[in-house]
């Protein structure tokens, strides 16, 4: 006999608590019903146990907690499940794979591939023989189990009738390792592929380990066209523009007519008549549009007003970061090549003060950056600060005495740019640089250097103790060309940005079917997820970034802190838009085959003979208390 149930030592261990817990409350002593009779001594002769009476008592007592125990042991056994030795050898032993992707969407078969594929897997099920198991799972970009290894075909219907495709892509690969994990020291043991064949070829280390390979494929057709890239940034020195770029290509047989639609919070902007050759992929950009709006959309639609086969992919998202106007205290005795660079940017309001008059403006309004331009000023505690010049005192770091200054004829460069942080981005000329004199500063071991050369540090970035981020220039800029260079008003302008939270690295969309790092408020340890569904998924925050699998398309909301943020998620994956079905699936050189049904022949489950007899008991009991036997 072998269990299919709970192993051996569970069966024990629950079997030995209950059983103490049922003797346990036989041991207690039974509390006697106090009675009030008007003579006590006319009843002592009446009330008086007779040795032959007590010991009945004893017995009808024993007898009584052998039916619980006996009771017990029944249920505890139906637990296990027991087989008849040699049960789970002799039948199939079945992984059944359900391609959820995103081209499982498909409308080409009446009811769509889904729903042919649930049709398919249900036959397989019913199909089974007495001695099966199945194990039913769901495969997209993830593998998900949707039953443990079981014979109930009840189950199984129930877990094939739940099962949804997703927004995602396929990892074949993947899933055949898990099914491979599964099967494992089965005899018998077979892998069953319901889906559409359109996959990707699997990794050279992936096989089936000895289990059969079967294949149903389900999909009629596959004339589709779909947006192969979808993304949109911000004119790094016009934040108030942005531009577009649009990719789509065709995987119909015929040469196809599309229009493409490009909207700006739900108010088309551009509209566009393409022609793609069979297979052709176009590419187009869309200059100058207005910054203003946050959500964007593009959508095509063939001209003559039919669909294609996938639909899923024929819309695509993306999004702006918001432009917030920041506030800008300027303390200094006047720069201008620094009163022209905060000029570019309209989205920011510039107070200008003198080291004499910067308490009194500190103290009277609300900024989100000081600029100290060779001046001791006291930022405080969550502004942003942008130090240009070296400062006696009251600088993010100490200062050590005197300046580094150029050798004679020649003068300090850039040697090494860090264009990974958000300051750097976009700076293509710091390299040609040249600067006279430098001040070396004391940093922290969390201070990051975007820029240095032969003099040290020329460019740092970090956060003080009392929080608030901070970017130090170690020269001074009248003293250098870097202010005629390009990268100048960039890195300003990239500054300010990061002190706000906009990262210079934003990712207008995201791919579904991977892990989303998407950036949140510095000091922020988790945050919420909401889907376009609906449903809402608490996140762990690592590094700054909230990290989440992304798995529909559309528009998420990025809840942390007080912030709420604006995430677009797209299919955007070529291998499911050429959604054409194939007919056959081949594992390296093991080429799938048509399923088989099962056995036939009775099931044999010991556990409803058990129940059963678990049953009789209660019975015989009921019967035994209402002949007062057991009482």
């Amino acid at each position: 006999m072998e269990w299919l149930g709970l192993a051996t030592a569970q069966l024990a261990w629950t079997g030995a608590l209950a059983g103490a817990a049922v003797v346990g409350l036989y041991l207690l002593r039974q509390r006697r019903r106090r009675v009030l009779v008007p003579f006590a001594p006319l009843w002592a002769r009446v009330l008086e146990e007779r040795p032959s009476a007590r010991l009945f008592e004893r017995l009808r007592r024993l007898l009584s907690l052998l039916l619980q125990l006996a009771l017990l042991a029944l249920l505890v056994l139906a637990l296990g499940d027991p087989r008849p030795a040699g049960a789970s050898r002799r039948g199939r032993t079945t992984v059944l794979l359900l391609d959820a992707s995103a081209s499982m969407a498909a409308t080409d078969l009446p009811g769509g591939r889904a729903a042919a594929a649930r049709e398919a897997a249900r036959r397989i099920v019913r199909a089974m023989g007495p001695d099966d198991r199945m194990l039913v799972a769901q495969m997209d970009a993830e593998v998900t189990a949707l039953t443990p290894l079981t014979d109930d075909s009840t189950a199984l219907e129930a877990a094939v009738t739940a099962y949804r495709p997703r927004d995602t892509g396929l990892d074949l690969s993947r899933a055949l390792r898990f099914a491979r994990d599964v099967l494992r020291g089965n005899a018998h043991g077979e892998v069953i592929v319901v889906g559409d064949g359109a996959y990707p070829p699997v990794a050279p280390d992936v096989t089936t380990a000895g289990a059969a390979l079967r294949f149903v494929g389900v999909g009629r057709r596959g004339r589709n066209l779909g947006l192969t890239a979808f993304s949109a940034r911000r004119y790094p020195l016009d934040r108030s523009r942005c531009e577009a770029m649009v990719e789509l290509q065709s995987w119909s047989d015929r040469p196809e007519s599309v229009v493409l639609t490009v909207s700006v919070d739900g108010a088309p902007i551009e509209r566009a008549r393409l022609r793609l050759a069979p297979g052709e992929r176009v590419q187009r950009v869309i200059e100058r549009l207005s910054g203003g709006g946050e959500r964007l959309e593009a959508r095509i639609a063939f001209e003559d007003g039919t669909r294609d086969d996938l639909p899923l992919d024929d819309v695509a998202y993306a999004t702006l970061p918001e432009r917030r106007r920041a506030r800008v205290l300027s303390v200094g005795e006047g720069n201008r090549y620094l009163e022209a660079a905060l000029l570019l940017d309209e989205y920011l309001e510039v107070v200008e003060a003198t080291p004499a008059t910067a308490a009194a403006a500190l103290a009277q309004g609300r900024y989100d950056v000081v600029i100290s331009d060779g001046a001791a000023v006291t930022v405080p505690p969550g502004v942003g600060w942008i130090s240009l010049r070296p400062p006696v005192d009251g600088s993010p770091r100490p200062v050590e005495p005197g300046l580094f200054s150029a050798p004679a004829g020649g003068a300090i460069g850039f040697d090494r740019v860090d264009r990974r942080h958000p300051v750097t981005r976009f700076t293509s000329d710091l390299e040609e640089a040249h600067i006279g004199r430098v001040a070396r500063y004391r940093l922290t071991p969390a201070d990051r250097v975007l820029g240095g050369g032969s003099a040290g540090p020329l460019l740092v970035a970090g956060e003080r103790e009392g929080g608030g981020r901070f970017v130090l220039f170690t020269f001074d800029v009248r003293e250098s060309d870097v202010a005629l260079l390009v990268s100048w008003p960039v890195m300003l302008i990239n500054a300010i940005d990061w002190f706000a939270g906009e990262d210079g690295a934003f990712q207008s969309s995201y791919r579904t079917g991977t892990a989303w790092r998407m950036p949140v408020p510095a000091g922020e340890r988790e945050a919420t997820v909401e889907t376009p569904s609906g449903r809402r998924v608490r996140v762990p925050v690592m590094e700054g970034r909230a990290v989440f699998f992304g798995a529909e398309a559309g528009f998420h909301r990025l809840h942390a802190g007080g912030s709420h943020t604006l995430v677009a998620g797209n299919l955007i994956d070529p291998d499911e838009s050429a959604c054409a079905p194939r007919a056959t699936l081949s594992v390296g050189t093991t080429r799938a085959t048509a399923p088989l049904p099962g056995r036939p022949g009775l099931r044999r489950e010991w556990w409803v003979a058990l129940l059963a007899a678990a049953a009789l008991i209660v019975v015989a009991e009921w019967a035994t208390w209402h002949r007062r036997v057991t009482v």
